[in-house]
């Protein structure tokens, strides 16, 4: 299973604005013309998040012993969800994108880097949505669950791509807390080059042009790429369906698991099944699917306690477990949508004094990503298919739309999460009753696949 996010911030040029013989000069910018940043969320990335140390200011007031704090543990996991489930609540998908995905981790660490280089009131907004302003040691705690987040087939990187010199104080601070070195921007390809290079080949090309009046970009790649622990077998997996909502479904492969180890329980009051699928390093695939087919699965993910769910799953036991197999993509403009929860400061009138004395704003958030699953890397290549089942287990089966979390063990982080609408966009969508009665290699079609347990209401 691959999962590609990557945060992009770029900044534009300030006024009279001047670089060292090392740097390339700056654009200046007319009277009329304010430079910008943009910053943008691209896919995961190949080298790991370093160590760094903290700002001696932090340490003189006693961060360090805070920071590895079980307590600020919770604050930043229990943060980045938040911020995470208000980008899903306000997202809209389209024909085009019936899924969103996101890393909110990849999101929340590309706004952490930009707050290094903010003030004031800029700096003010940008840590209430970071964490509501009540954790004096937000960037050394966020520092040490980077720290420990890759031990678990997770990688991050990030950089500063430069047309101008900063101010040596903010550079500083990125490579201590986020290990983000400065780089001299020269082109499109070089920017390019890393993010593919960072995402391991599943972003390439990421940008087709750069942007006029570019000053800088903080850019970061997180990449994850794990074994379940228990593998489903290539030669189960068959043709099945997805149900849209009572009346629609699409055709997808369904890998299959007769007596599979999962830990799973129902949640009455969200009236959803909640499961964990474990990968072998210290991560899970928590998923949240809705008893009924009609519920709206971001609405639901407002109510959702990924830290809680997790800690509240049982000891497994043998269930006959079907996945759909999928290869989604989801590219987004970010800049509305943080306009919209109350962050259109920073692309208006930023202070951003800690970067540079001149103007400065930002101009765009861009966030790429993109999800496999499979059987775990290998093909599916099956002429039969044979459905093995027992009645004493029960069935999990996503079938209809889903919530998922993919979730530090440790930390509780949420690395990335997303609402499942349609893991097939590609196929047509059918109405209920015209599914075919047989399948490609002639068996029959049960319209009620798995309505013991997590199938669509009958």
């Amino acid at each position: 299973m691959d999962l590609c996010l990557t945060l992009l911030l770029i900044c534009f040029c300030s006024q009279g604005e001047t670089g060292n013989s090392n740097t390339t000069q700056p654009q200046t910018a007319s009277t009329t013309e304010a430079p910008v940043i943009t910053m943008t969320s691209q896919p995961p990335a190949t080298t790991s998040m370093p160590i760094g140390a903290s700002s001696s200011e932090e340490d003189s007031g006693g961060c360090l012993p805070v920071s590895r704090s079980p307590y600020s543990r919770e604050i930043i996991a229990a943060a980045i969800q938040k911020l995470g489930v208000q980008l899903l609540q306000n997202l809209e998908t389209t024909p085009e994108q019936p899924n969103i995905i996101i890393s909110p981790l990849s999101i929340s660490l590309g706004l952490s880097q930009l707050a290094l280089g903010a003030v004031n009131e800029t700096k003010e907004l940008l840590m209430h949505y970071l964490h509501e302003n009540t954790f004096p040691c937000y960037h050394q705690s966020l520092h040490s669950i980077l720290m420990q987040l890759k031990n678990s087939d997770l990688h991050i990187a990030t950089r500063i791509f430069l047309r101008f010199n900063p101010k040596e104080a903010f550079v500083t601070e990125s490579q201590r807390f986020y290990r983000s070195e400065p780089e001299i921007l020269e082109s499109l390809e070089q920017i390019n080059t890393w993010v593919e290079s960072a995402t391991k080949g599943k972003i390439a090309d990421f940008l087709s042009a750069l942007p006029p009046n570019l000053l800088l970009m903080l850019v970061n790649a997180v990449h994850f790429k794990g074994e379940w622990k228990a593998r489903f077998d290539p030669r189960f997996t068959s043709r099945g369906v997805f149900h849209l909502d009572e009346q629609h479904m699409v055709d997808v492969e369904v890998m299959e698991d007769a007596k599979h180890p999962l830990s799973f329980f129902i949640d009455h009051e969200l009236e959803a099944q909640v499961a964990g699928f474990p990968f072998l390093k210290s991560m899970s695939f928590l998923v949240v699917m809705p008893m009924s087919v009609e519920t709206n699965v971001s609405s639901l993910a407002a109510k959702i306690n990924v830290s809680d769910l997790y800690n509240r799953l049982p000891k497994d036991r043998a269930v006959q477990v079907k996945v759909p197999k999928f290869k989604l993509e989801y590219t987004q403009e970010l800049k509305d949508v943080f306009t919209k929860l109350g962050l259109g400061e920073i692309f208006s009138n930023p202070n951003l004094a800690e970067i540079s004395d001149g103007p400065m704003l930002v101009s765009s958030v861009m966030h790429k990503s993109s999800m496999e699953i499979t059987e775990d890397g290998a093909e599916a290549a099956a002429t039969t298919t044979v459905v093995i089942s027992r009645a004493s287990n029960p069935v999990f089966h996503l079938s209809h739309p889903f919530f998922f979390a993919l979730i530090h063990d440790v930390t509780k982080v949420p690395v990335f999460m997303g609402v499942i609408n349609n893991p097939n966009p590609g196929a047509p969508v059918l109405q209920k009753g015209e599914f075919g009665s047989k399948d490609k290699v002639g068996f029959p079609i049960d319209k009620n696949d798995g309505a013991s347990f997590g199938g669509p209401p009958k």
